[in-house]
């Protein structure tokens, strides 16, 4: 019976045996949406699995920027991250299609094309980089942030614009003339406020927790692409979970995934509220607003990504 208590009292003291801290990276700040989805995710993992799953969430790019997570999770050097599909879409231009202009009328349609079957399919295509991908969510729709003011799509011409360093975001902004300028984004007040840049492309949420708007000329409402977010898994660690804690995690990331989606539609309005009582001018524009250059991305990466003509097909659907 002593040997017993001993050893009753040893596992105490040590916790559970399996229980184990994983590590999730992402390169938004505390406040950010994906970083609170992400918290909650961890909540309740390691609630439902009694903490065996036990993930730490390191925002604001503390494990790195997205090139060097990517590195990391196919090492397994980390666990968890949700990123942008820019690593992603620069090594297969097909994960580069959810940036078509204006490819979802609203957010109920960009809800339906990241839950639908190219979205699953490129999902499932994550095992080429190393991964386990667990879901799609996404950051609204994307807006436009000059330091100038702006009345035209002309006035953009030669403007370096921030974007993410992605071959079919940038190719959209050199269709319309300007300078694509990809930039970290913890640099990226500072480079707005010298002039370093003239603009951005970038969220109402980013713009009004950053403080954007205060060197700004114009918010050009334009909803003119819409920012998905992947939840992945380093394949390599993904094995070594159970594969009950591994049901555990795929459900809760895709839970916590399709509330962020649908809580978008409210989080952007009310931060467009915020941003109109700055006194920065909000132009609201629509597709016929930039003219041919919208055509010509179409023309060129319906030939670079095979899948953008499939997931066309689905938003024609709605």
């Amino acid at each position: 019976m002593k040997k017993l208590l001993l050893s009753l009292a040893a596992l105490l003291v040590a916790g559970p045996l399996s229980a184990k801290d994983y590590r999730l990276g992402l390169i938004t700040p505390p406040p950010h949406q994906w970083t609170l989805s992400a918290q909650a995710a961890a909540d309740e993992i390691a609630a439902r699995t009694g903490g065996r799953v036990h993930i730490l969430v390191f925002p604001s790019g503390q494990l790195g920027n997205e090139a060097r997570m990517l590195q990391q999770l196919q090492t397994g050097a980390i666990d968890f991250a949700m990123m942008t599909v820019g690593e992603f879409a620069n090594r297969d231009p097909n994960y580069g299609i959810f940036q078509a202009p204006y490819i979802a009328a609203d957010y109920d349609a960009a809800g339906k094309l990241l839950s639908g079957p190219t979205a699953q399919q490129l999902l499932e295509g994550m095992r080429a980089f190393g991964l386990k991908g667990l879901a799609w969510g996404m950051a609204g729709f994307r807006q436009i942030v000059t330091g100038p003011q702006v009345d035209t799509a002309d006035q953009l011409r030669h403007m370096k614009i921030r974007t993410v360093p992605m071959q079919s975001s940038m190719a959209f902004w050199s269709d319309l003339g300007a300078a694509p300028t990809p930039m970290p984004l913890p640099a990226l007040y500072d480079a707005f406020a010298n002039g370093q840049i003239d603009g951005m492309q970038i969220d109402y949420e980013g713009t009004w927790n950053s403080g954007y708007h205060d060197h700004a000329g114009t918010i050009i409402a334009s909803n003119h692409m819409l920012f998905p977010m992947a939840a992945v898994a380093s394949g390599r660690k993904w094995q070594t979970i159970s594969a009950a804690d591994r049901a555990v995690v795929q459900e809760v990331f895709a839970d916590q995934a399709a509330q962020l989606i649908a809580s978008y539609q409210d989080i952007d309005a009310g931060y467009l509220a915020r941003l109109e009582t700055t006194g920065v001018p909000v132009l609201k524009v629509d597709r016929a607003w930039f003219g041919p250059a919208i055509d010509a991305w179409y023309g060129e990466w319906e030939q670079k990504a095979p899948l953008l003509k499939q997931l066309e097909a689905e938003a024609a659907q709605d």
